[in-house]
């Protein structure tokens, strides 16, 4: 659209404003040529005198394109007529309320201008109030939108397949075979299954490998035509022996436990070069199954052949090029075609194809020779870690290359916490030194590589050099058999040494550093947690904990379990005032409520809340919910209420909690102690009696009738 030279074609102009009260906007259209091309002009103008000459809002449409320009801001914009789609919201002026509001304020100059609208905004779904003559313009932005939508997301498409297609072309055929050997021997063993039924002195075989089905005598026989006979060993479930047919060694299995198929999956990694000097790493899952097949016999299913078959298939395809995004694409297979294709993207939700980590073939090595990863590490890693994703190791590795230097120092822990996306283990990705990549001193990388970059020990030696301390070997052990971690720490060091905090730990814990004792390991850390939390707590309550008596109590877990009731007492106090002053009307209400609401008979009574904080206290003493800002706002707007039933000869005691709908006359619900409804049946029939009396007015005379039989 030629913006610069519609900005000169002079405004439309509005030849008069109307007198109606209720008219705020006025259009005014026209259909001119520029560059050849019919363009609509609607040009939005104030119902006011001083706005006669310059519009609001010029809107600009052609057959494909729609713009606005704002002559206040000197500004073109994208947006449609309707503001977000919404309901009487307009870029020209405010949201309406009523659909009624909406076409008195907005009209237009003469009825020529809506005809000229309808025929340029040849629109597909018909407008049925001609009044809202804005909704020509919408529709007609909004079919262009879309099929420029259409339109994008087509040639995105094109180019995704087109870029699909090139990377499949460039893709060396999958060497199947050898992939399929290589985890047969390896991970299958060579597996092969030896199915069988004993018969007295005979027992019938089938064999997985050979597929034949034979009968052998397994005991010795006395008779002379016994020692012509074919023999083999007894057969029994899970051990290993010699097929009668073929002689090969197999595991036996008893036809009474097989049902059909068995069979077991394993997944392996392939790296190849791709293009130049990138990489390909296909994921392939290698299925091997035994099928055991019967027949109906005289004497029920009998054997008649057994079979295995190693299959395999890609699962993905991860290509990696210099200075591009890994790109990944998936095998998917086509319910309605029955057919397999690859796609540039992942499935959905249950069905999303995860890729695990897997064994690597040896191979890979030798083709990423030739290729940007040439010296990633990936190998060194593979020899220390048991099963790796190379994927997302190689990922990892074009953002940080310093851990092909950590793979080949052994510090497979600190590799694998990257790849598993763990924060804080590298301090600054931009150094060269190890001590520096990982925020710890320099001195300290020895004891680091020696235990193969446990994680323990670095958050502890990233803990000392971040607080600039210097700990013996012993504290730093001792340290990561805590598990405290630096602001636990840092709090401590205001008030103790190191080791004081870990002797106390030790004395309370009860156990001794570096057993190698699972729980002894576990009750330190317990212990530590217990014992910060406890320093914590002293510290909040303005307690001195340079005093060794606050600093070293007898009993740890009595003293923690003190602060704790100290801090709940402080938090409810707290809590109490806060509701008291937030929602007064429920105190101010009370009396007025009460004489609508109470009521009592021989065994129970109920009546309204008398502030909030009863409300608070009455949710804390049944363990139940309506405490919470909720049911204290509902009752402060008068919304709903809380009343409170009692036993009557224990007014004070908490028993059951309800909420009523003041306009309905109707329980909302009601609840006793952790939110069960004791004597449910009892307690049911008499709050519906309640209600009864409730909506008949009869409430308040019963209520006095009962008082002064009382009496």
């Amino acid at each position: 659209m030629r913006k610069k030279e519609i900005e000169r074609i002079p405004y439309l102009g509005l030849k008069k404003i109307s007198r109606k009260k209720d008219v705020k906007y006025i259009g005014v259209t026209a259909v001119k040529i520029v560059g050849n091309k019919k363009h609509l002009f609607l040009e939005v103008y104030k119902n006011k005198k001083e706005s006669k000459m310059v519009p609001v809002v010029r809107i600009i449409l052609t057959e494909k394109e729609f713009w606005n320009y704002f002559p206040k801001t000197e500004q073109w914009t994208r947006q449609k007529v309707e503001k977000d789609g919404g309901y009487g919201n307009y870029i020209w002026g405010e949201k309406a309320v009523t659909w009624e509001q909406i076409e008195k304020e907005n009209v237009l100059q003469s009825t020529e201008d809506l005809e000229r609208i309808k025929k340029f905004c040849k629109i597909k779904i018909p407008v049925y109030y001609e009044a809202r003559w804005w909704q020509y313009i919408y529709k007609h932005e909004d079919d262009l939108a879309t099929a420029a939508r259409i339109d994008r997301e087509h040639r995105k498409f094109v180019r995704r397949q087109e870029a699909l297609k090139d990377r499949m072309s460039h893709t060396a055929k999958l060497p199947e075979k050898r992939i399929l050997e290589y985890a047969d021997r390896i991970y299958f063993h060579n597996k092969h299954h030896l199915y069988y039924k004993k018969c007295g002195s005979w027992a019938k075989i089938a064999c997985s490998k050979c597929g034949g089905v034979t009968d052998a005598r397994w005991r010795d026989g006395i008779s002379y035509e016994s020692q012509f006979q074919k023999h083999t060993e007894e057969p029994r479930e899970g051990k290993s022996g010699k097929c009668p047919m073929c002689g090969a060694v197999g595991t036996y299995k008893c036809q009474g436990k097989i049902k059909g198929e068995y069979s077991k999956k394993i997944h392996l990694f392939l790296g190849q070069r791709y293009k130049e000097d990138g990489a390909v790493l296909r994921y392939v899952e290698i299925e091997k199954a035994w099928t055991l097949g019967f027949i109906e016999g005289n004497d029920g299913p009998e054997m008649y052949n057994a079979a295995e078959e190693l299959s395999g298939v890609e699962v993905a395809r991860a290509y990696f090029e210099p200075g591009k995004k890994v790109q990944i694409d998936y095998h998917k297979h086509d319910l309605y075609r029955n057919e397999d294709f690859w796609d540039d993207c992942n499935l959905y939700g249950l069905a999303n194809i995860d890729i695990k980590a897997a064994t690597i073939m040896p191979e890979t090595y030798e083709e990423l020779k030739n290729t940007i990863f040439r010296y990633s590490g990936l190998k060194e890693y593979d020899e220390q870690a048991q099963e790796v994703n190379p994927i997302r190791y190689l990922q990892n590795y074009q953002k940080t290359p310093q851990i092909e230097i950590l793979a080949k120092l052994g510090l497979s822990e600190i590799v694998k916490g990257i790849n598993e996306g763990r924060t804080g283990i590298i301090v600054d990705a931009s150094a060269k030194r190890l001590d520096a990549l990982l925020g710890i001193r320099r001195e300290r990388t020895k004891k680091l590589i020696e235990e193969k970059g446990d994680a323990r020990l670095l958050r502890v030696l990233q803990i000392e050099k971040s607080l600039d301390q210097h700990w013996t070997e012993e504290q730093v052990n001792h340290l990561r058999e805590t598990g405290l971690d630096i602001a636990h720490i840092a709090f401590v060091l205001n008030y103790m040494t190191i080791q004081k905090l870990l002797n106390r730990i030790e004395k309370y814990a009860g156990c001794a550093y570096e057993t190698n004792c699972g729980r002894a390991v576990a009750n330190i850390r317990n212990t530590a947690i217990i014992y910060i939390d406890y320093l914590m707590m002293r510290e909040r309550r303005g307690y001195d904990l340079h005093n060794t008596v606050y600093q070293q109590p007898r009993d740890l877990s009595a003293a923690h379990r003190q602060m704790v009731t100290e801090t709940n007492r402080e938090e409810v106090k707290k809590r109490l005032e806060e509701t008291e002053e937030r929602y007064e009307n429920i105190k101010k209400r009370y009396r007025s409520l009460r004489k609508e609401y109470c009521y009592e008979d021989a065994t129970y009574l109920i009546r309204p809340a008398r502030s909030a904080e009863e409300i608070v206290m009455e949710g804390r003493l049944l363990h139940h919910c309506v405490g919470g800002n909720g049911y204290l706002s509902r009752h402060n707007e008068g919304k709903s209420y809380i009343l409170m039933m009692r036993f009557r000869k224990e007014p004070e005691t908490p028993y059951i909690t309800v909420e009523i709908n003041p306009e309905q006359k109707k329980i909302v619900q009601w609840y006793g102690e952790r939110d069960t409804k004791p004597d449910e049946e009892n307690i049911q029939s008499w709050l519906d009696n309640y209600l009864e009396k409730l909506k008949s007015g009869t409430l308040q005379e019963e209520t006095s009738e009962m008082m002064t039989m009382t009496a």
